[in-house]
């Protein structure tokens, strides 16, 4: 979850009034934040604040939680109103740019103010949007310019990489090539472009360029200070959407500063947009779901009250809330986002606990029962217990794995549905190291093996855990099950030693099954086969490929064998 700094002068000025320490560790809560950590330097108070909602890019930042705490205490009620001033600037957006990085959104905020603090925190907001909503800059990079050392109108283009400009934090003029190889920015964020047959540039009409983006803003016009007084902001991405979010949640914090936000033109090859567009989103809730869902027995102006302090404008029609609320917000998709936004302007703390009435005993799950059964069982093996994350990301999953189910499903083949080649993926991951769920584990365990070079060997590794697949027959679309993994790393080790293991797991559980030999490319050929059970795969075995550890970094053998545990699920375990 995205964690930034934040001081608590800089909140109190935003806000209006001041607040204890104390006061404020209940303040950020009404901003889906909490306080993580606190210190005092050169006489000013600092937070650390850590947001616990990876869909509220606008509040993740002094401005963003200080307008939520002015709403949530009834200072202002209703909606923010931000007015956008048309002004005559244009920016031109070249059609080669379609493959390479196509769309750009822009805006002028001026007559900013900008202090020290302001300064940080328009930095801090450029770079957690980026790095968390934009997914590391691949959906979202941003930009933001001295807009009194630009002369408009301005072009986004593509140019050829021989092309020079002075990047930012340097004094000498570099080709675009040479910024990806040398620059820091360069090497952190130029996969993103460096196999483009031209790179995106934006350039002003006298060809001085602002930025090569997603990587790195020029140092001519990229540097903005204390003495900036006008801002030209800059965003590019794959997703219009998703970009002109982004906008909205910049300038719209630039705005709390002070600033005049004015439009601009964008002119695409085929069609032309003005942005910023800050026309208010709109949804509609039945009051009986939100009190229904609450537990409360909230009047109908209560709860339009509790709305208003969310910054929502709200209208009462026959039992239902016609809302409007700002164009910086995305997360509005069901009334349950609705009605969150209702308790936490009425407060979690101020809701009073029932004890459930309940008619039966609770009891132990009997299958998680059998789980913990499977765990001592392999314990009592000489395994070593490891518990790895459910969430992964598709390079892990597939191209370590020496599967060419990552980027060509349709080359994947059956595999014995081992992994299938389909994978659950997160539309807005935290990282992207965390972008989807696993659809098996015996990756997991090799990147634990990776992490563990240095220890000793022999490592011999098990874990019970889930495993998320596709199943188009449930209302969710996936399903999780429980599956066994067991990987075995030393110099000596074989197949034979994990068909050891796995004999010893058959005779404990009391269950039958064969083996049959297969093709699998996370395997050596011939030392592979799958675990059939009352004439079902339900798992793997074999000798991991050399390819396959040398993708993790792992220099000793590993041989391991995964399962699922549903089918093995008997009589004594009910």
């Amino acid at each position: 979850m995205p964690k930034f700094d934040v001081s608590k002068r800089d909140l109190e000025r935003l806000v209006g009034k001041t607040f204890s320490v104390e006061e404020w560790e209940d303040l950020f809560l009404y901003a889906k934040c909490e306080l993580d950590d606190m210190w005092e330097e050169d006489g000013e108070i600092y937070f650390k604040a850590d947001s616990k909602d990876t869909n509220r890019p606008d509040l993740w930042s002094a401005e963003g939680i200080a307008r939520q705490v002015r709403f949530a205490l009834g200072f202002q009620k209703g909606l923010p109103e931000y007015k956008v001033e048309k002004s005559d600037i244009i920016v031109y957006v070249d059609e080669k740019l379609k493959d390479i990085r196509p769309y750009g959104v822009y805006a002028i905020v001026e007559g900013l103010n900008i202090d020290e603090e302001a300064l940080r925190q328009m930095i801090n907001l450029q770079e957690k949007v980026a790095l968390t909503f934009g997914r590391r800059r691949r959906e979202v990079a941003i930009g933001i310019f001295d807009f009194d050392r630009v002369r408009p109108p301005i072009y986004y283009r593509a140019a050829e990489k021989t092309e020079k400009f002075i990047p930012l934090g340097y004094d000498e003029e570099m080709t675009l090539e040479e910024i990806l190889e040398k620059h820091e920015k360069g090497r952190e964020y130029g996969h993103l472009i460096k196999d483009k047959p031209f790179y995106p540039l934006l350039v002003d009409s006298e060809g001085k360029v602002l930025s090569m983006p997603p990587v790195i803003n020029s140092e001519i016009t990229g540097r903005v200070t204390t003495g900036t007084k006008n801002v030209f902001v800059d965003i590019t991405g794959w997703d219009l959407n998703k970009i002109m979010l982004a906008l909205n949640v910049v300038v719209t914090a630039l705005a709390e500063r002070g600033g005049r936000i004015r439009s601009v033109k964008v002119v695409y090859p085929d069609f032309e947009i003005e942005t910023p567009d800050l026309t208010p989103k709109e949804f509609e809730v039945e009051l009986d779901y939100i009190r229904k869902l609450a537990g409360l027995e909230l009047s109908d102006e209560k709860i339009k009250e509790l709305l208003e302090r969310m910054m929502y404008e709200v209208e009462l029609e026959d039992g239902r809330a016609k809302l409007r609320y700002p164009a910086f917000r995305d997360d509005i998709m069901h009334a349950r986002d609705v009605l969150e936004d209702v308790l936490i302007a009425y407060g979690y703390n101020e809701i009073e606990p029932e004890e459930p009435k309940l008619a039966v005993q609770g009891r132990g799950d009997k299958f998680v029962e059998f789980e913990d059964a499977v765990r001592e069982l392999m314990v009592g093996f000489g395994l070593q217990e490891v518990m790895t994350f459910n969430l992964t990301n598709r390079e892990a999953q597939y191209e370590r794995m020496n599967l060419p189910c990552g980027e060509h499903p349709e080359e994947c083949g059956d595999y014995f549905n081992h992994p299938p080649a389909e994978i659950v993926e997160i539309e807005n991951p935290i990282s992207p190291k965390w972008s989807a769920l696993r659809n098996w584990l015996i990756p997991s365990l090799l990147d634990f093996l990776s992490q563990n070079t240095h220890e000793e060997y022999p490592q011999r590794l098990f874990e019970v855990g889930k495993a998320t697949l596709i199943d188009e027959g449930r209302e969710t679309k996936t399903v999780s099950e429980s599956k066994l993994a067991v990987a075995l790393a030393h110099p000596r080790v074989t197949f034979t030693e994990a068909k050891e293991i796995l004999d010893s797991v058959r005779r404990h559980l009391g269950f039958e099954y064969e083996l049959e030999e297969a093709e699998h490319p996370s395997f050596i050929p011939g030392r592979v086969g799958r675990i059939i059970v009352n004439g079902e795969t339900i798992g793997v075995i074999g000798e991991v490929h050399p390819a396959v550890l040398e993708n993790w970094g792992i220099e000793m053998p590993v041989a391991a064998f995964e399962l699922f545990l549903a089918p093995l699920y008997t009589e004594p375990y009910l």
